[in-house]
């Protein structure tokens, strides 16, 4: 079996593609890849609905220590939420960029690997192009005769 990528979310042969996560390992087989495509995305949609769920906590959280226990730790609350907000501000905009590998395997529609790291995801797409192509049968041109 020829590998061509090993690392520690994917791995490539010229029979499987495994990506790997914290809970599990998905396998696909090579062979039964079709229209597989590079994409550039946006930031994953779960982490804005999250900047957004945490920010109304915040601003909530700020407004009743402000009423209930005094001007002070009103001051303390907004400071602690400034800074917060800030940090999470900055880690967004470092995993701003997405790329995806999609693909349609065995009939269905699915992204086979996802990535913020752009050296890494090339890699793991350009081998998983090359076992694509070395998978191909090889066709026989027909020889012409010559006179």
């Amino acid at each position: 079996m020829r590998t061509y990528y090993r690392g520690p979310d994917a791995s490539v042969t010229d029979q499987h593609f495994i990506r790997r996560t914290s809970s599990a390992e998905v396998v696909f087989a090579v062979r039964d890849l079709r229209n597989v495509v590079r994409v550039q995305g946006a930031s994953a949609p779960d982490r804005l609905g999250g900047l957004l769920v945490t920010g109304a906590g915040l601003v909530t959280l700020t407004a009743a220590s402000w009423s209930l226990i005094g001007p002070a730790a009103g001051y303390g609350m907004a400071g602690v939420a400034v800074v917060i907000a800030l940090v999470m501000v900055s880690a967004r905009r470092r995993n701003d960029r997405w790329w995806h590998v999609r693909a349609t395997y065995r009939g269905a529609e699915t992204t086979l690997y996802s990535s913020t790291d752009q050296q890494m995801f090339n890699q793991v797409a350009r081998a998983l192009m090359r076992a694509i192509e070395d998978s191909r049968p090889i066709r026989e041109v027909p020889r012409l005769a010559t006179a």
